[in-house]
């Protein structure tokens, strides 16, 4: 996929929207980090606390990216990315982010921030490296991109996902198509989907953003007295 491709934007998009959805939390962990610094030095642990994060997570995905040329191991990712997707239409529990530790100083607070981001990453990983469809570059571009708008939007986003709930309901759909297309391509299967059953390549990226969907309300449904009001705000956004 080139720059002049249609598939590479459509790729681009979704991992901004990945990122933007799952990344929320890690905004939360960066600001928590960076609480105790002096002002002058508070920007300084961002930047290269984010650094660091962003050039650990191209990592992650570069490996990620081989793994998922091994056969059904695309069909496993494609499993855990479902699930990523239903845990995040669920009721959030309270505490999330009282383990992380804020630092006094400069390189403590960085390092809070690498590892904190990484630990939380998983989800992200696996998401993006499905996303990619084999591409490194892809990766970083949509990293470059999407992790400063987390970071410096951190506010904005978190507001519009606590006013606009439809906006992680739609960000766990994407997870759910992207598994369903992950799984139709798998090494093991995909001569088969082509031989047989060519209408998933489209069909199995629907169904899965469908199946995301519907197992997250029933997750609620179940989750939650009768008549209760559905609130997917986490509890940070709710502090606010």
């Amino acid at each position: 996929m080139g720059f002049d491709s249609p598939e590479f934007w459509i790729a681009v998009l979704q991992i901004i929207a990945i990122d933007i959805v799952l990344g929320g939390d890690n905004a939360v962990v960066i600001a928590m980090a960076s609480r105790r610094l002096p002002e002058q030095q508070r920007n300084k642990a961002i930047f290269w606390g984010v650094f660091g994060a962003i050039a650990l997570r191209v990592v992650l995905i570069f490996f990620a990216l081989q793994l998922l040329k091994i056969a059904y191991l695309k069909i496993v990712g494609s499993v855990l990315l479902l699930w990523i997707g239903v845990k995040l239409l669920a009721p959030q529990e309270d505490g999330g982010h009282k383990k992380i530790d804020a630092s006094a100083h400069l390189i403590g607070a960085i390092k809070t921030i690498v590892v904190a981001d990484a630990v939380m990453s998983l989800d992200n990983v696996i998401a993006i490296a499905a996303a990619a469809k084999d591409s490194l570059a892809l990766v970083i571009f949509g990293l470059v991109v999407s992790v400063p708008i987390i970071v410096w939007g951190s506010k904005l986003v978190l507001a519009l996902m606590d006013r606009f709930p439809i906006v992680i309901i739609g960000g766990a759909a994407l997870l759910g198509w992207i598994a369903g297309d992950m799984m139709a391509n798998d090494v093991a299967v995909k001569d088969w989907v082509v031989a047989n059953a060519a209408w998933l390549k489209y069909g199995a990226p629907v169904i899965g953003a469908a199946l995301v969907v519907l197992a997250g309300k029933l997750f609620i449904a179940g989750a939650l007295p009768a008549g209760a009001p559905v609130d997917l705000a986490t509890p940070d956004q709710k502090k606010e």
